[in-house]
């Protein structure tokens, strides 16, 4: 114990935590969606669950969202990121106390190396960097770091020229708007990333819409249409503070049509204008060491700028002493 506060104690996360789990991602800083157990349970076939639970005596005051991938412990394989989340509440000393609480638990369990995937500052509520220090003083070290981009619908950059062009072709003549047609655009998705990437979507066109009927109010679907045919579409990954782009397609035809510019454009001008941020997805491969110029280029015409996805690598046999 220290300055006469109890100590906090992590335990690995029970089924009988489930609804305290959703309450505290609720309430937290870096309320996001994609922490609660419905949505990091959707592919547990795939993912050793490995989470923590933080108490202050029979209170949860974080949690870390994890999964065990050998010996090694990842916060979440299964999630673009999540770190330690906490409530307002949980001070600079006690999220120190919070993560070496975790570490002696992961330590206990057998885990030879925390892989921490940080929460990036667009999604905080609030400033809730504290677990950044924490893992500075327990030694923990930049393993890798995305750059995304992203911009404030209310206050950004101007378009380009040629941005600004696209978007007026794109605009004329297009139905956009809100769509159910979550097989049918994740089939053009699919085709999509085949013909320019040569990979597959993270999800199944059945995953997404099990997930979009899950979390209607988190997960939307938005389309360009030209006579009813499927030109181009975003699914946005909704939160308070970030409207994120998940996914991003078009056909041959949308792409000579602008549709995309069309869509992107309701969606920063209209759709969420009001949303403190926009966020269109990291534009790097390689662990984040090589950077798609041509990418990152075409979200910079929209205004947008960098932002980073950092993660960090912690043995556990050698952090250092966080007191």
């Amino acid at each position: 114990m220290a300055g006469g506060s109890r100590d906090l104690e992590a335990r690995p996360f029970e089924d009988g935590d489930r609804a305290a789990w959703d309450r505290l991602v609720e309430e937290s800083r870096s309320c996001h969606f994609l922490f609660r157990r419905d949505y990091m349970e959707y592919h547990r076939a795939r993912f050793e669950d490995a989470s923590i639970v933080v108490f202050d005596g029979d209170v949860p005051v974080a949690l870390l969202p994890a999964s065990r991938h050998g010996s090694d412990v990842v916060s979440h394989g299964g999630l673009t990121f999540g770190g330690l989340i906490s409530t307002p509440k949980l001070t600079t000393r006690r999220t120190v106390s919070a993560l070496r609480a975790v570490l002696q638990r992961l330590g206990q369990d057998g885990a030879a190396a925390l892989t921490y995937k940080a929460v990036p500052a667009i999604y905080h509520r609030i400033p809730a960097e504290e677990d950044l220090y924490a893992l500075f003083l327990a030694g923990a070290v930049l393993s890798r770091r995305d750059c995304s981009a992203a911009l404030r619908p209310n206050d950004r950059l101007p378009y380009t020229k040629g941005r600004r062009s696209a978007v007026r072709q794109g605009r004329s003549g297009l139905t956009i708007g809100p769509d159910s047609a979550w097989l049918e655009f994740m089939t053009l998705e699919a085709a999509a990333l085949a013909r320019r990437h040569d990979v597959a979507p993270v999800h199944s066109p059945e995953e997404m819409e099990r997930l979009a009927a899950s979390f209607p109010d988190n997960i939307k679907l938005f389309t360009a249409r030209r006579d009813d045919e499927l030109l181009g579409g975003v699914i946005v990954y909704e939160t308070p503070m970030v409207a994120h782009a998940q996914y991003i397609a078009g056909s041959e035809r949308g792409y000579a049509e602008h549709a995309l510019d069309a869509v992107v454009d309701f969606l920063i001008g209209e759709e969420y204008a009001e949303k403190p941020w926009f966020d269109f997805g990291i534009s790097t491969t390689e662990e984040g060491r090589t950077l798609n110029e041509g990418l990152i280029r075409n979200k910079e015409s929209f205004g947008a700028r960098a932002i980073v996805h950092d993660i960090y690598r912690l043995e556990l046999g050698g952090n250092r002493e966080m007191d």
